[in-house]
């Protein structure tokens, strides 16, 4: 049945993962490239191959024929407008989403398609020979009438003559996509400085063998060389300050293999390529730094046969090791110079020159740790950053922001008086850098400028207290002044709890505060008393309704003019 044919043929491909080697590739340290195939990067479709590369045809096309090439990048291996037993690939080998990649769909017969001279080397070298090679078929995609790739690796002379090969079998699909390096090396004979390297896809097209390759490269292959900062074990990046002064020890270990090899250091400086250290050729070397130059710098140990000291293309390199120098941050913090605000505002802080801000205090702030947080203090307060650059050169600039108080005006309340008296206004101002403070209108008043003027007014009238601040703006209070031209007493009221008439209201006494109001019944007995009638009487004596009546009344004003008296009739 076909479920247990393809359950055998999943575990005859996961098998194969599991017992088969993947390449013959380098165990030591490498060189760098003779051949070096990235195929670039940009938008699609990627340019064509140089002529003799390939015999396959190149086509712009994202889903090549049978016997087709392309050169592509993942956004057109991510449509599935090809086919939908493709994996989705998110990238080249290497990460880059843009980077191209050789898309290959095999030709019905096995071919070469791939072909390079290796030129300019050294005999009696071993170099490899390899690729990235991802095979574009699903694993839920596979079965027994799926072809998957199979590719030999060959290295031959000018003149015809194999010198090495390797097959890599069948390359099993995966359930996700999944980069394999394969490849070959091999020593080359006495008298071989050139040779040809070529990849031959040996499963026939049709359905399946589709297969995408990266990085093909070809370089030389020796011992491990290990490098490290003191001792091997020390192989992170270095971190120092532009214009300070410093010592590196780089030390190394080269494992067996070369017969008299030779050692050169060499440096690149912010990627502008390898260049040797004068006089840095042992082991174990010290790499000084005074007044560094900020930058990246990058040291690896160049190792090969004493013969080859000059011929790049026969030495191996160990791991670069990094150093890098810092550039001083240059701190600018900016606002407005030093900023004045009015409380409850808000104003913006600006700083420059590092990766890192830290502000204290935090009080007040949005955000502490960003290059321009929004300020809101509720008090002056002077805000130092610190700027920091990986901890290279951390430094610090204050700023000021002053906060003013706004202005506030309190006229002092409302006020009553009598035709003829005077009064003073009690305004109270607060605020910070406070210009200006008036009185209007300026009727009645000896001194409209004063907080707390005399008053006079011969009728009532509203005055305003007016507060004018340097910054941050005005306020204003306003007073009502109650001029009573005569003292009115009513003679009835009906103190029922009805709303209407309940107290026996005489207004004016208001603006006499030492005047006494004496009342008494017919008896001559005293029910009511007061000083200054803050309080409207309401009829009663001793917290006791007093009965239907007349009662007798006696204001004196305390102002040397003859006392009042009169009638008051209560109405129940």
């Amino acid at each position: 049945m076909r479920p247990i044919i393809i359950n055998f043929f999943l575990l005859v491909i996961i098998l194969t993962i599991a017992i088969k080697t993947k390449a013959q590739t380098c165990s030591g340290s490498l060189g760098d490239p003779v051949i070096y195939q990235t195929f670039g990067a940009g938008a699609n479709p990627g340019p064509a191959l140089s002529n003799g590369i390939s015999n396959m045809t190149y086509t712009p096309d994202n889903c090549p024929g049978d016997g087709s090439y392309t050169i592509v990048n993942a956004a057109n291996l991510n449509t599935n407008n090809c086919h939908t037993t493709w994996h989705t690939v998110t990238h080249d080998h290497t990460g880059d989403p843009n980077g191209y990649m050789m898309l290959v769909n095999a030709s019905f017969d096995p071919s070469i398609f791939f072909t390079q001279n290796a030129n300019g080397l050294c005999p009696n070298t071993t170099y490899e020979f390899s690729a990235y090679i991802l095979n574009l078929i699903t694993l839920a995609a596979s079965g027994p009438d799926v072809i998957e790739p199979n590719i030999t690796f060959s290295i031959e002379s000018t003149s015809g003559q194999v010198l090495a090969t390797y097959n890599t079998d069948i390359i099993p699909p995966t359930a996700q996509p999944q980069w394999n390096k394969y490849g070959v090396y091999f020593v080359t004979p006495a008298g071989v400085t050139d040779v040809i390297v070529k990849m031959t896809n040996n499963a026939a097209g049709g359905n399946g063998n589709d297969l995408i390759l990266d990085d093909i490269a070809f370089r030389a292959c020796g011992p491990i060389v290990q490098t490290g900062f003191g001792d091997l074990s020390s192989t992170g990046d270095q971190n120092m300050c532009e214009g300070t002064s410093a010592n590196y020890t780089l030390t190394a270990s080269i494992g067996t293999g070369y017969v008299s090899p030779f050692l050169q250091w060499q440096v690149n400086y912010n990627n502008s390529g390898w260049t040797n250290v004068p006089g840095k050729t042992s082991t174990t070397v010290d790499i000084p730094f005074t007044n560094a130059i900020a930058g990246t710098y990058q040291y690896r140990l160049s190792v090969g046969e004493g013969q080859n000291r000059e011929s790049p293309t026969c030495n191996v390199s160990s791991q670069p090791l990094t150093i890098i120098v810092h550039t001083e941050p240059r701190v600018i913090a900016i606002v407005s110079i030093d900023a004045l605000i009015c409380s409850g505002e808000s104003t913006r802080l600006s700083a420059s020159g590092g990766l890192y801000y830290k502000w204290t205090p935090a009080t007040g702030l949005d955000h502490d740790d960003v290059p321009n947080p929004i300020a809101t203090p509720t008090q002056t307060t002077t805000y130092s950053v610190k700027v920091s650059n990986d901890g290279c050169y951390d430094d610090t600039k204050s700023v000021a922001i002053t906060v003013n108080n706004k202005p506030t005006a309190n006229g002092g309340g409302n006020r009553k008086m009598f035709v003829g008296q005077s009064i003073m206004l009690n305004g109270t101002v607060t605020g910070d850098e406070i210009t200006n403070i008036y009185w209007t209108p300026t009727t009645g008043l000896d001194n409209p400028t004063s907080i707390t003027p005399i008053a006079n007014p011969t009728d009532s009238i509203i005055y305003t207290l007016n507060v004018v601040s340097k910054n941050c703006g005005t306020a204003t209070s306003i007073v009502d002044v109650r001029v009573y031209k005569k003292i009115t007493i009513p003679n009835t009221f009906s103190p029922n709890n009805d709303g209407i008439n309940d107290y026996w209201d005489i207004d004016a006494l208001i603006a006499f505060p030492e005047s006494t109001t004496m009342i008494y019944n017919r008896n001559g007995q005293k029910v009511y008393q007061s000083k200054g009638y803050n309080k409207s009487w309401d009829g009663t004596y001793n917290n006791s309704p007093l009965p239907t009546g007349t009662y007798y009344y006696v204001i004196d004003l305390k102002n040397n003019t003859p006392v009042i008296s009169g009638w008051v009739l209560i109405v129940r």
